[in-house]
């Protein structure tokens, strides 16, 4: 039986866009300015991310704590939530769309690891969170999944396939539990 072997680890295709400079100026202004809860203000963090190439469109708040791996590959719409202690893995492209809450603890993936390979090789998909939807607290998206239009994963719950458009998910996997209704 063959075993996991670290050393014949292969991350190709993969490259983390922009020069290393740019890379290593961005891990320490992501430490400073936004994993850091002494920085409550949302416009800075926004003007930071856009200075290092997101697109991020009007009025996005961005809670204390929240951790983006590489801005240049985010895309934001107008008037989304990124909570407290969200993570946004961005090896490659994260597309959260306009009204979009994305509530403290949540977990956007775009890697993984291939294991049934024994060196272990590294995946990357994108993210696409379509208009309206809502990423509960502590939940997990995986890497490839869509969620589709004011869709619902709720607290603690993980996605691991695309959500179809105003329906709620609850579990680990996340299944559809019911149609979202929204009354005005």
């Amino acid at each position: 039986m063959l075993k996991t072997n670290l050393s014949t680890y292969n991350n190709h295709p993969f490259h983390p866009g922009g020069s290393a400079f740019k890379r290593l100026a961005w891990f320490y202004i992501n430490a400073l300015f936004l994993k850091t809860s002494l920085i409550p203000a949302s416009g800075f963090k926004v003007f930071l991310l856009r200075m290092f190439g997101a697109r991020i469109g009007k009025n996005v708040t961005i809670k204390p704590c929240v951790n983006i791996k590489y801005p240049w590959f985010l895309q934001i719409g107008d008037e989304t939530w990124i909570g407290e202690n969200v993570w946004i893995d961005s090896l490659i492209m994260v597309n959260i769309g306009a009204n979009v809450c994305v509530s403290q603890g949540a977990v956007l993936l775009t890697g993984s690891h291939n294991y049934k390979k024994s060196s272990f090789d590294l995946i990357t998909q994108s993210v696409v969170l379509e208009d309206g939807v809502w990423i509960g607290a502590g939940a997990i998206v995986n890497l490839g999944v869509t969620a589709g239009s004011h869709s619902v994963l709720t607290s603690g719950s993980i996605a691991t396939k695309n959500l179809l458009s105003y329906s709620v998910y609850q579990g680990n996997p996340a299944v559809k539990i019911r149609e979202r209704e929204i009354i005005t």
